[in-house]
């Protein structure tokens, strides 16, 4: 059977994507935040999984403010890159996996939860700067992958509970899926900024390093914090750190092992987050 055997953290700034591309990683201002992922990049080519679930949210590329899918899954053999109005970044077509993703569609709607199923999907740079994080720049991303898109972008938006408890129902479908298949769940997103308004450019290195702590050490308690937290604490992009609940959510009840833990601003403005996590 298909088995979860790791979670990954992370942020998903575009600029860190243009830092890629335009090969200024070495810089200055961005290689601090680039040697942070040294280890992350060296355990993927040690250890890839064969697929992830990479939860991340679209910033209307692939869904306008006409149609709003609070959950989404890519079903496709393969997703192509946004053009995001720069043009796609130069980065793999990512390869999907159909199969496990319509098996995830059909257990995760028989308990209850609403997906939108999605059969043609451009993917932006809340998935594929997490895919360069973690892999470099290769001719081929290392496994397949299946997007799982979250509305964090217009209200309403998911609670943190319903996300964690999300990801209790992904694991159940993975577990269920009768392949011999080491998965991953990725959640993307966050951590404390806010790009528009009087408090643009906002970074709360407490709040985020708390939120980390209880990621780690008490998750369904921090499933009950409210949206206005998440906003008053760290900005009104922070709500996107919804998503890491369901990548949390997917693990095993027994505590994970913490593999790495990086934490460094600024990234564009952006507070960055990165953890891996292994199942025990």
């Amino acid at each position: 059977m298909a088995k979860i055997t790791a979670s990954v953290y992370t942020s998903h700034v575009p600029a860190i994507g243009a830092a890629i591309d335009l090969g200024r990683t070495h810089e200055p201002y961005w290689q601090p935040l680039f040697d942070g992922y040294k280890l992350s990049k060296q355990w993927m080519l040690d250890d890839a999984p064969d697929v992830i679930v990479l939860v991340y949210n679209d910033h209307a590329n692939a869904f306008s403010l006409d149609i709003i899918p609070t959950f989404a899954i890519g079903t496709a053999a393969e997703f192509h890159i946004a053009d995001e109005g720069w043009g796609p970044r130069p980065v793999p077509k990512v390869i999907g996996h159909p199969e496990l993703a319509s098996h995830i569609a059909h257990s995760v709607i028989q308990d209850d939860f609403d997906l939108t199923i999605v059969n043609k999907l451009d993917v932006d740079h809340g998935l594929t700067v997490p895919l360069s994080l973690m892999c470099g720049q290769p001719e081929a991303w290392p496994c397949r992958v299946i997007p799982f898109a979250v509305n964090v972008v217009q209200y309403p938006v998911p609670s943190g509970r319903r996300c964690y408890s999300l990801g209790h129902a992904l694991r159940k479908a993975v577990e269920s899926f009768d392949a011999d298949l080491r998965v991953q769940i990725w959640g993307t997103g966050g951590m404390s900024h806010q790009l528009q308004g009087p408090r643009a450019g906002l970074i709360n290195r407490a709040w985020d390093q708390r939120f980390m702590d209880l990621l780690l050490d008490d998750p369904a308690a921090l499933a009950q914090m409210p949206h206005i937290d998440y906003v008053r604490e760290a900005g009104s992009e922070g709500i996107e750190l919804v998503m890491w609940l369901i990548a949390r959510g997917a693990m095993s009840d027994r505590p994970p092992t913490v593999l790495h833990r990086f934490y460094h601003v600024p990234a564009s403005n952006t507070a960055v987050g990165h953890l891996i996590l292994e199942n025990n």
